[in-house]
Formats: C-alpha cells, sequence, structure tokens
C-alpha cells in the first residue's frame, strides 16, 4: 500500500512539473504572438526596413534569414549525415571512436558567444570572408553540427539490428542497406527536428551586391531584433520588434511541426509502414 502510494505521488510530481514546463512554453508563445500579431501586414513583411522613420518592414531581413538557413543546411547536413553514418555503422569501438565522441560532446555543449567569437576570429578574420552570409553559414554550422551529428548517430541506432540483417539476407550490400533501409526507419526520428522585390538583372552569384551572393553582408531576423531592440532610432521601435519577434516565432513553429509531418510521410513512403 505504501508503495502504490509513493508511485501515485511521484506521478503527480511529475505531471505538475510536466504541466509547469508547458504552461510557461506556451504562456511565452501566446505573449510574444498576441503582443506581435497586431503589427505584421503584408506591407511589414514585404517592405524594406527603416532606420529613422516608421513604417519600416523585414522583407530583406527575412530573406536574409531563408537564404542564412538554406546555406547553413546545404553545408551541416551532407557533414553530419556522413559523420553519423560512420559512427553509428562503420567505427570499431576503442580510444579513436572514444576521443570522436568526446569531442562532439563538448562542441556541443560550447556556448554559442564561444562559437560566434571561434567564427569571427576563424571565418570573418583569418580566412578574409568578412561579415558576410557564408560567414555566419559556416559559424552556425560549427554550431550545429554537433547536435546534428549525435541526432543522425541515436536516430541509426534506434533500427533494430534485424532490419540490417534483413537487408543483407536479401543480397543487398551493407551501403545499399544504409541507404535504403536503415536511413529510411530512423528517418521519422531524425526529423523530430516572402521574399522582397528584386532586381533580377543582379543576381549574379559572383556580385557582392547580388541578393543570392554568399559573400556579401547581411542582416537577420534575429539580429534586426535586437538591432531595433538596443537602438530605438525609429518611433515606432516597440511595434516593429514585436512584429518581427511574432513573425520569427510563427517560422520556428512552422518549421518544427513541417518537419515532424515531413519526416512521418517520407517515412511512410520510403517503408510502406
Amino acid at each position: 500500500m505504501h508503495a502504490k502510494k509513493l508511485d501515485k505521488l511521484a506521478t503527480a510530481v511529475l505531471y505538475t512539473i510536466a504541466g509547469i514546463i508547458v504552461t510557461i512554453l506556451a504562456s511565452l508563445i501566446l505573449y510574444i504572438l498576441v503582443r506581435g500579431l497586431p503589427h505584421v501586414s503584408w506591407s511589414f513583411l514585404t517592405g524594406k526596413s527603416s532606420s529613422y522613420q516608421a513604417g519600416g518592414g523585414i522583407g530583406i531581413q527575412l530573406y536574409n534569414s531563408f537564404f542564412l538557413l538554406v546555406i547553413t543546411l546545404f553545408i551541416s547536413v551532407p557533414l553530419s549525415m556522413g559523420a553519423g553514418i560512420f559512427l553509428a555503422e562503420y567505427a570499431k569501438k576503442g580510444r579513436i571512436t572514444n576521443f570522436v565522441r568526446t569531442c562532439i560532446e563538448i562542441l556541443s555543449s560550447l556556448p554559442s558567444v564561444v562559437v560566434g567569437l571561434f567564427g569571427y576570429l576563424i571565418f570573418v578574420v583569418q580566412f578574409q570572408y568578412g561579415f558576410s552570409i557564408l560567414s555566419g553559414a559556416l559559424a552556425l554550422t560549427v554550431f550545429n553540427l554537433p547536435q546534428m551529428t549525435r541526432t543522425v548517430e541515436d536516430s541509426l541506432r534506434t533500427v533494430h539490428h534485424t532490419q540490417r540483417e534483413a537487408g543483407l539476407a536479401l543480397g543487398l550490400s551493407r551501403w545499399e542497406t544504409i541507404c535504403h533501409v536503415v536511413i529510411p526507419e530512423a528517418l521519422i526520428y531524425t526529423a523530430g527536428q516572402s521574399a522582397p522585390a528584386l532586381n533580377w538583372s543582379n543576381w549574379n552569384p559572383l556580385s557582392i551586391s547580388s541578393p543570392i551572393s554568399i559573400f556579401r553582408q547581411a542582416e537577420t531576423l534575429a539580429v534586426h531584433i535586437w538591432k531595433v531592440n538596443s537602438e530605438g532610432t525609429t518611433p515606432d521601435a516597440t511595434a516593429v520588434s514585436a512584429g518581427s519577434a511574432a513573425v520569427l516565432m510563427i517560422f520556428i513553429l512552422i518549421f518544427n511541426f513541417g518537419a515532424r509531418r515531413l519526416g512521418a510521410y517520407l517515412h511512410k513512403k520510403l517503408t510502406s509502414a
């Protein structure tokens, strides 16, 4: 009887803690959306930002954020996939493998400020890429790579060994088994993670003024929110900051839920489950 009461008490405590966490997160999201959505409009999403006059938009910053995200994924996804597959499927147990995993754990625990300073010293100063999208994408790759590698490795390890044995029994090679059996099965776990009007004649990726150049300077939406709050030179700085935060929160939610739905769809399509 005492054990049952203790079990009920522990369950109630865990549910209470989970409820408090969910309530805090939901309150933060609702606060940002309720405070910012009244300031969001089509002209706000597509217009240019203003330094001194009211009525500025976030169109350029929104485009820069998407562009930086695409470049970062283009660099980090192949690297993290390759590293995760190697650690999960090919790396043998030993000191070297344990050392690599220790390094990944250390890198994943570094504060973002330290990674940003490293990116500034290496990519901006040493490689002389300047304050460009490429420098930002490489810095974000360094920041995301350890976590993405561990996510890929852990998701591959969740696939039961009988799946691999079945693929090999059907005559598939080890690499074909990984590509056609293991990765589709692990995909569901891995996924569980309006551009402004531009002059098309200037879309030369080699030109530093081109909107698709990775060497140009760019202000993302998150940096714009910080800049507006820190400088506050526009009369409607509070409204611009609140609206930008709401837009950023909406896209974060869309990306998270969209990734889960996409992962579930691909898993169902590739595995016929």
